[in-house]
């Protein structure tokens, strides 16, 4: 994967180099509209071999938030700026940084909390032999994770389950998305493609589907 690696630190240069407006912008809108707080969100990750790195975000929550990891739509903890930039994935360009210093790719698994990848046990640790990706297959398949997830609380609500939302989501992302996305990330890595990997960059970008593993992600 050298062309890959070469590829993911040219690329996190020149993007860093073209869309610092954007960033600035972003940056600015955030002090404004969510007063009181970092304008970056930094968190503890799980990265390649398993080792801690420190991810890099635009905030997007309110500041003093705590429970859960695992967000739905309509979350009071994510304000209304939050949301759109999440919608549109603005909030991840902070991780550019992340790729240029090596911690992370362009392809790849999201990095998880610790708890997830670094817990995972036999041949699903072999996810960790990839550096975590800004966009990859199962983040394509998820893109709209947070609605999934609130469409399902909001089903076993109206069936008569009466435990709190984010107990609902925490059950429902690690007992169904979660063991998917490391399957499909499993799959990236057995079959890794240069051109997919340009692929999935571009699908990302325009909003755009694409088959991979016999599936439209």
């Amino acid at each position: 994967m050298t062309l890959k690696y070469i590829f993911d630190r040219l690329m996190a240069l020149i993007g860093l180099l073209f869309l610092w407006p954007v960033l600035l912008v972003v940056a600015v809108l955030i002090r404004v509209k969510m007063p009181g707080g970092p304008v970056i969100f930094t968190q503890k990750r799980v990265g390649k071999d398993g080792r801690l790195f420190t991810c890099h975000k635009f905030r997007t929550m309110t500041v003093k938030h705590g429970g859960s990891t695992v967000s739905v739509a309509g979350d009071n903890r994510i304000t209304p700026l939050g949301a759109k930039l999440r919608h549109y994935k603005l909030d991840e360009l902070p991780g550019l940084w992340d790729v240029l210093v090596g911690n992370m790719s362009f392809v790849g698994p999201r990095p998880d909390v610790p708890g997830y990848a670094d817990q995972l046990k036999g041949r699903d640790r072999e996810v960790l032999q990839l550096r975590p990706g800004i966009t990859g297959p199962a983040t394509l398949k998820y893109r709209l994770e947070d609605e999934m997830i609130s469409e399902y609380v909001a089903q076993k609500q109206a069936g008569g389950d009466c435990r709190p939302m984010q107990v609902i989501a925490e059950e429902y992302n690690d007992k169904v998305i979660y063991p998917d996305k490391v399957r499909i990330n499993l799959y990236y890595l057995n079959h890794y493609s240069f051109i997919k990997d340009i692929r999935m960059i571009f699908c990302t970008v325009l909003g755009r589907k694409m088959e991979y593993a016999n599936e439209i992600i």
